[in-house]
């Protein structure tokens, strides 16, 4: 195709990417770097019959009038990454400084609100990713190893879990695994144990969300590989098969390597999607027990008082960790890609 040709085939798309995209994460880092005007004290007297007192009261309208001139705050650079809500530098230090073990530093860092959204973060998405691409590929190779007849039904309930809109599926396993749900209760009788719950640790609903996350998420592997299982050469399965190759030498041999492409753009996807969550927290009201770097982001947006600064930090922070996971994935990409050109 003739570059010229190429670049007005290209153009819709890269205008929609710099309006959509670019030029909303530039907007987000600008605001990242200010923050909300103080309040303009004024000291007024007020006088009675005891006498007169004086008292620092705000001035809203020269505060409104200053927030009015420069919207967007005052100057404050980087200043929000660094505060005790997000890298906590100065919380870091002092608690390095003062640590008796590795275990108090840990601790201590762990209290810390960004950090502990970051721990959850990451033990979600280093978990939930690889075990779904495993779980899709095995649903995958096992649903197209079922007789004709059989492959329909089977496929739509394992999409069940796709066409469920997320916070809705969430509520719904939420409601499960209550004191008085199927599961809660079923667990409650096992163990013999009437104050068992599910949402009472933060051990326990870290496992709930990751375990609803791998549940969720499968069906768009299992999509994605059951796809790329029609398209593996039969001739070279037959001739596995001639040579005395067993089904799981089949698999390990020609049909994961032919599927490797899958394996990258599956994993691209989950990353980016997993190290996003958001939707099972707000479902299961784990704020409590767990929170990610997205529930701090809806946090400050929606609490008493809107912090935009603060929730376009975490933003653009969350944004440098999406790109962090997948620098190597992108790196093995390219190595492979020229590698084939070779």
């Amino acid at each position: 195709m003739p570059h010229r040709t190429f670049f007005w085939f290209i153009l819709p798309s890269l205008a929609a990417m710099f309006l959509f995209i670019a030029l909303p994460i530039v907007s987000v880092a600008f605001q990242s770097l200010f923050i909300e005007h103080e309040q303009v004290l004024i000291e007024v007297e007020n006088c009675g019959p005891f006498g007169c007192e004086t008292e620092t009261v705000v001035d809203n309208e020269a505060t409104a009038a200053k927030r009015e001139a420069e919207p967007l705050g005052r100057f404050n650079g980087l200043g929000t990454y660094f505060d005790r809500g997000h890298l906590a530098t100065a919380e870091v230090s002092e608690a390095w400084s003062t640590r008796e073990s590795l275990g108090g530093f840990l601790g201590e860092v762990m209290n810390l609100p960004f950090y502990r959204a970051m721990a959850f973060t990451l033990t979600y998405t280093f978990v939930c990713t690889p075990v779904l691409i495993l779980l899709g590929l095995a649903v995958a190779l096992g649903v197209n190893g079922l007789p004709r007849a059989f492959k329909g039904p089977t496929i739509f309930v394992s999409l069940l879990p796709m066409i469920i809109t997320p916070l809705i599926g969430s509520l719904i396993l939420f409601w499960m695994i209550d004191a008085e749900g199927i599961f809660g209760k079923t667990l409650q009788v096992i163990f013999d144990d009437p104050e068992l719950s599910l949402k009472a640790s933060p051990s326990l609903t870290w496992i709930t969300l990751i375990v609803y996350g791998i549940w969720s998420s499968t069906p768009f592997a299992f999509v994605v590989f059951y796809a790329g299982l029609q398209t593996v050469p039969e001739d070279t399965l037959e001739a596995a098969m001639v040579d005395g190759a067993s089904r799981w030498e089949r698999i390990r041999y020609v049909v994961i390597p032919h599927l490797m492409p899958l394996v990258v753009f599956i994993t691209l996807i989950q990353l980016m999607d997993n190290f996003r969550v958001f939707e099972p927290i707000i479902g299961f009201s784990a704020q409590a027990n767990a929170s990610s770097l997205s529930s701090i982001i809806y946090d400050d947006l929606r609490g008493d008082i809107a912090r935009f600064n603060s929730a376009a930090a975490t933003s653009m922070l969350t944004i440098i960790g999406v790109a962090i996971l997948l620098t190597p994935v992108l790196i093995r990409t390219w190595r492979d890609f020229n590698r084939k050109r070779a």
